[in-house]
């Protein structure tokens, strides 16, 4: 009669090692997610940060703190919630610059349509700098939502796993983010373009 064949079980790494091998490699993370973070970024940002500045930024916080990154929670989360505060960084950095006039150099990111005339691309800027002026205005939160839902087309189940929030509490943010947007757009001054008649 044989003996039962028991297998060896295999030494268990010390905690160090058992964390180093479990957290993520930020090039891949960059791969997989960088394109996202880069949307959020122009989307969260507006069109006068440098996108790709603020991304790279994001990166090397992830490069310094991914190891502390516990994998409880979901790495988009983690990630939209550095992306957050580095754009917030980044939105008051350009707005003391401007202040000082030290620059003004005003980018319009997303602006792109196949063949636009110089005149679409003008009427074009227009907007979306009126759309950013109204984005400014409103608290962080309710900015931050109407972003990820009209212009990333996050469900609100989405929105709040990123945000850390029940999706029935970012229904109530949206409805309020919408009701502001509108009452501060309203408050704009009309602009005339070239196809109207004076």
């Amino acid at each position: 009669m044989s003996t039962p064949v028991r297998l060896a079980t295999p030494p268990r790494p010390s905690p160090g090692e058992d964390a180093a091998a479990r957290a993520p490699d930020v090039d891949a993370l960059f791969r997989e997610h960088g394109a996202t973070v880069l949307r959020w970024v122009r989307r969260l940002g507006g069109p006068r940060i440098d996108a790709d500045d603020v991304v790279q930024d994001v990166f090397l916080i992830a490069k310094r703190r991914l190891r502390a990154f516990d994998g409880e929670g979901r790495i988009t989360t983690w990630l939209f919630r550095t992306t957050e505060k580095v754009v917030q960084t980044a939105r008051r950095k350009q707005r003391l610059r401007q202040w000082l006039s030290l620059s003004s150099d005003p980018r319009a990111a997303g602006i792109g349509t196949s063949n636009p005339t110089p005149d679409d691309m003008l009427d074009r800027h227009r907007d979306v700098q009126a759309v950013y002026r109204v984005l400014d205005r409103l608290p962080a939160r309710q900015r931050q939502v109407l972003i990820l839902f009209e212009m990333e087309e996050l469900s609100s189940e989405e929105i709040g796993q990123l945000m850390e929030a029940k999706a029935a509490t970012v229904r109530v943010w949206l409805f309020r983010a919408r009701a502001r947007f509108l009452a501060e757009y309203s408050r704009l001054p009309p602009v005339k373009r070239k196809d109207e008649v004076e």
